[in-house]
């Protein structure tokens, strides 16, 4: 017999506790029952769902229902758990998830035959130090709370299969874990883990992995874990792509990378030949393997926001099976590898350094990164001639100021990537290129952004993130078409709410680290504000919990 409650109440009325002891009100009016009819005689109560009301206390007359099977009081308020919880050892499922939890009782470990145990969003620290004497535990969340550490006793769940820790403030994993056999799931997202125990490789059931938004520099080595199907590492700092790690990983399926600093691709990708997602958006990924075609069962290929050389901004927009037949088609070209330089349809310049006339008369790109060059030489803009030229990538380089010369493309330019370079203001030349959506400035030295650059009406884009901001660049506020402003990692310390508002299409804010004391309520009215992204200010408000909960609770 299952008994839900849903009331909204602070307190549950006594009768709940007492069902398997009082006689029913309708049998104490009506004595002709017969036996089969006298269901309370028959039935204990085995599952108790009191979710979503107000609860601000559990009784210790919970124990007074020793059949319960399943125990469900999520989303409530309460700050503790009766330790008569502990008598209850028919039990196999608790949920106390979405309370304001601060400890679990000791006398849960006496749960002998508990399943699942889920508490994940409530307001621990710690966990008891014998969690693993919960032999059967099957299911385990423990995400969203504020735990530093695991306990060394979890080695001892061998029967778990699922196990959330995500959304904590770990910095590392008990090489322990290892010993879960049964482990399939793990989920270790929004940490602050940098490394994971090589002893993790041994874990041979697991099956999915989920370790974004973490510190890693690194992919994990992982030898023995034949059945990995999903590994999940996007939002890290992973810079190169090991090849040894990739070749362990001959079942993935589904392998998501986007948002790290991954430079190249290698060849010994293409022994993933069951993967069916790669997820490599905004990377520092300039050239792919051609054999990347050649993957059977890729179904999903995600590679915007990387310097790519070789590959339009149009063909990325036409879907993954265009792409794959763009690649397959290079490969039986007679042209060099991914890995060589370019065809040798160019002029040398006096420097040595070449200019990729194939790019820009095919791709219309005008390429000259990663050179440490103190200025852009003349030969690369003469080599444009009459070529419209679409994109302009003059990234790694020692600029101190704008290619003066850039303003004879603004006829066609449209997406121009200056970032890591030395500029530390914006010349009158680049406020004429009037085609612009894609503006990338990352990794300078502006202060400031001329109001000139009013005159970009088009720009969608534009990424402002490592430079010396102080203020937020009041002419952003002019720019109706801006979709994305990327200004992490300044020192920006206010912005405008009522202005920001005008900017009805922007939908991603990035000022993460940056030096915001408080974040305007207003914001709550950007309505198509979808991302905005407020991680590491120093904050008085709001609370951290609000804005991990995104925008929308920003407005509530």
């Amino acid at each position: 017999m299952s008994l839900e409650h849903d009331g909204l109440e602070s307190d549950l009325p006594e009768h709940v506790w007492r069902i398997n002891l009082d006689t029913p009100e309708e049998a104490q009016q009506n004595l002709s029952f017969g036996a089969a009819d006298r269901w309370w005689e028959q039935t204990d109560l085995t599952k108790l769902i009191l979710a979503s009301n107000k609860l601000q206390s559990l009784s210790e007359d919970v124990q007074l229902l020793p059949a319960l099977t399943m125990l469900d009081v999520h989303d409530n308020q309460l700050t503790s758990l009766p330790s008569a919880l502990g008598q209850l050892e028919n039990l196999q499922k608790l949920d106390v998830s979405h309370n304001k939890l601060r400890s679990l009782p000791e006398e849960l470990l006496q749960l002998p035959r508990l399943r699942s145990l889920l508490v994940q969003h409530n307001e621990l620290s710690q966990l008891p130090e014998g969690l693993g004497q919960l032999l059967s535990l099957e299911e385990l969340d423990v995400s969203n709370n504020q735990l530093t550490a695991i306990p060394t006793s979890f080695a001892l769940l061998v029967n778990l299969v699922r196990l959330n820790l995500a959304c904590n403030q770990l910095k590392e994993l008990p090489a322990d874990l290892s010993a879960m056999k049964s482990l399939r799931q793990l989920d270790c997202t929004k940490n602050y883990l940098e490394t994971v125990p090589p002893k993790l490789a041994t874990m041979a059931s697991l099956e999915q992995l989920y370790l974004r938004k973490n510190k890693l520099r690194s992919l994990p080595e992982l030898p023995s874990c034949k059945l990995l199907k999903e590994l999940h590492a996007g939002e890290n700092q992973i810079e190169i792509l090991n090849a040894e790690s990739l070749k362990q990983l001959s079942s993935l399926c589904v392998l998501e990378l986007r948002d790290n600093k991954i430079k190249a691709v290698p060849e010994e990708i293409t022994v993933l030949q069951k993967l069916e997602r790669l997820d490599l958006a905004n990377n520092d990924i300039s050239r792919l393997p051609y054999t990347l075609g050649n993957l059977p069962q890729l179904k999903f290929l995600a590679l915007e926001g990387n310097p790519l050389r070789t590959i339009r901004r149009d063909l990325l927009q036409k879907g993954t099976q265009e792409l794959l037949k763009y690649l397959r088609s290079k490969i039986q070209d007679d042209g060099p590898g991914p890995n060589e330089e370019p065809p040798v349809t160019a002029m040398t310049l006096p420097s040595q350094s070449k200019v990729n006339i194939h790019a820009i008369t095919t791709l219309k790109l005008l390429e000259y990164s990663d050179k440490q060059a103190a200025e852009i030489p003349e030969a690369v803009f003469d080599a444009v001639g009459a070529n419209p030229v679409a994109t302009v990538n003059f990234s790694k380089n020692q600029l101190k100021e704008i290619p003066p010369r850039l303003v004879e493309l603004k006829d066609s330019v449209c997406d121009v990537s200056l970032g890591f370079n030395k500029i530390s203001s914006i010349s009158s030349e680049l406020c004429l290129l009037q085609k612009l959506t894609h503006l990338d400035l990352r990794n300078n030295f502006l202060t400031t952004l001329p109001e000139e650059m009013e005159a970009l009406k088009r720009l969608h884009t534009i990424n402002l993130a490592y430079n010396r901001f102080k203020v937020f660049p009041s002419v952003l506020y002019h720019l109706p078409a801006l979709e994305n402003i990327l200004l992490s990692n300044n020192q920006v310390g206010s912005i405008d709410p009522v202005q920001l508002k005008g900017l009805d299409k922007l939908g991603t804010l990035d000022l993460q680290n940056n030096d915001l004391l408080h974040v305007p309520p207003e914001l709550g009215n950007c309505e198509n504000l979808r991302s905005l992204l407020l991680e590491g200010n120093p904050f008085r408000t709001p609370r951290a919990a609000v804005l991990a909960k995104g925008t929308a609770a920003l407005s509530g």
